[in-house]
């Protein structure tokens, strides 16, 4: 499950031979960007279909955008697909139906504008839980999150072998605000947030029992 899934990117490139600079060439084309929705759509579901991964996953995504959640499964990136805002209502029971199944939550910088209001009802009464792997913004925390996770007898480990920068900043503003912000946090700015881009931490929650069988730097590949 996808959260704060958008278009459903993260579906594109887990479940199909495509590259993040690839998916900025094609859709920053002229080509592409010349085509009406209902062209993209199916353009898009070709472009996927040609790609798609032996041993792809089902994905769910989950976003407060109905328009792009609407987008990502026209386009065959998302097997189901829900607009619910989970800070605000308690999942609809399509959604925890849908959810049963999960075997991993993923969340990529969108970590910063959500509580573990979004992610407790997921995993609530689970007798084995998902693993949430966030990856969250340096200029944030997932303290909260992980807090109300730790309820559920979740642990969560930080990566700290290294960052993943998430996008360029939009101005310069924006980049003094993110170098003070990693600074405050007690984080080093340098070579990351003063090179002009946002990054973020992986932090990885799980069953207390599957953390201490499997360590987070055991996970991990050096490439």
């Amino acid at each position: 499950m996808d959260i704060c899934c958008s278009y459903g990117i993260n579906a594109a490139l887990l479940n199909h031979h495509v590259t993040l600079g690839g998916l900025y060439a094609r859709y920053t084309s002229p080509h592409i960007a010349s085509l009406t929705t209902a062209e993209l759509i199916e353009s898009d579901r070709k472009y996927y279909a040609a790609r798609r991964r032996p041993d792809a996953v089902p994905v769910i995504g989950l976003d407060i955008a109905a328009p792009a959640i609407a987008y990502g499964r026209a386009a065959g990136l998302l097997d189901e697909g829900f607009a619910e805002n989970l800070e605000t209502a308690p999942p609809s029971p399509a959604l925890h139906r849908a959810t049963r199944g999960t075997r991993l939550i993923t969340v990529t910088g969108g970590a910063s504008f959500l509580t573990a209001r979004t992610f407790n009802p997921l995993l609530e009464g689970r007798h084995e839980p998902p693993w949430v792997a966030a990856f969250v913004l340096r200029t944030g925390s997932y303290q909260n999150i992980a807090d109300g996770l730790a309820l559920l007898s979740m642990t969560t480990e930080k990566d700290t072998s290294r960052t993943y920068p998430q996008r360029r900043f939009t101005d310069a503003d924006e980049q003094q605000y993110a170098i003070a912000a990693v600074s405050a946090a007690g984080d080093d700015p340098r070579g990351k947030e003063t090179d002009g881009h946002f990054h973020t931490t992986l932090h990885l929650t799980r069953p207390v029992a599957q953390a201490a069988a499997h360590p987070l730097h055991t996970l991990l590949r050096d490439d």
